[in-house]
């Protein structure tokens, strides 16, 4: 399935594309899953680096962030680098296939987990009113764009993104730029 998705992109993800693909018929998929979502999630979910249920909670944000990142790291390094641009396209059309995804594969590093968020609030660490908006508008667009120009995103990287940019953004609260409409819903 994941060679399929980097052919022709999840718009082009048919059940009788699959079925022909794996030498099964279309009943046989429509028994196993519903929809193209379920499938593709649960291709995505089959794949060795997902986030695979694992609760993040090191204890501190900053831990935290890192420890999202790793997972970020691992899935990019791991998986085909095509593939994740072709979902991350997918979920410019179906919004609710990258919740979704977050929501069956456990955290992917791509979105801050509210958990996260609330522990950290919790802990004194962000604002009451903090949110995801800086976590999740620039960590997986700022590996992803290393990973696709073939730059390093190790440790020492991941560390320098967590304490330049991403601890800053979220303990920086703009309540403003989230009642302008600018979020379009997941874990805001």
């Amino acid at each position: 399935m994941a060679e399929l998705l980097a052919e022709v992109g999840y718009d082009g993800v048919t059940f009788e594309l699959v079925a022909r693909r794996a030498g099964a018929s279309k009943p046989t998929l429509y028994r196993r899953w519903r929809t193209k979502r379920d499938m593709v999630v649960a291709a995505v979910r089959a794949m060795p680096a997902t986030g695979g249920g694992r609760t993040i909670d090191t204890g501190s944000l900053r831990g935290d962030l890192l420890e999202l990142l790793g997972v970020l790291a691992e899935t990019l390094t791991t998986s085909d680098t095509a593939l994740v641009a072709t979902l991350l396209h997918a979920g410019l059309a179906d919004p609710e296939l990258c919740d979704y995804l977050e929501t069956a594969t456990g955290p992917t590093g791509a979105r801050l987990p509210a958990a996260v968020l609330e522990r950290a609030v919790e802990r004194g660490e962000v604002p009451d009113d903090a949110h995801t908006f800086g976590y999740d508008e620039v960590a997986g667009a700022a590996l992803i764009t290393r990973a696709l120009n073939g730059l390093p995103y190790d440790e020492t990287y991941r560390a320098q993104l967590v304490d330049a940019v991403l601890l800053p953004a979220l303990r920086t609260s703009s309540p403003s730029i989230q009642h302008a409409g600018i979020f379009s819903g997941g874990n805001h």
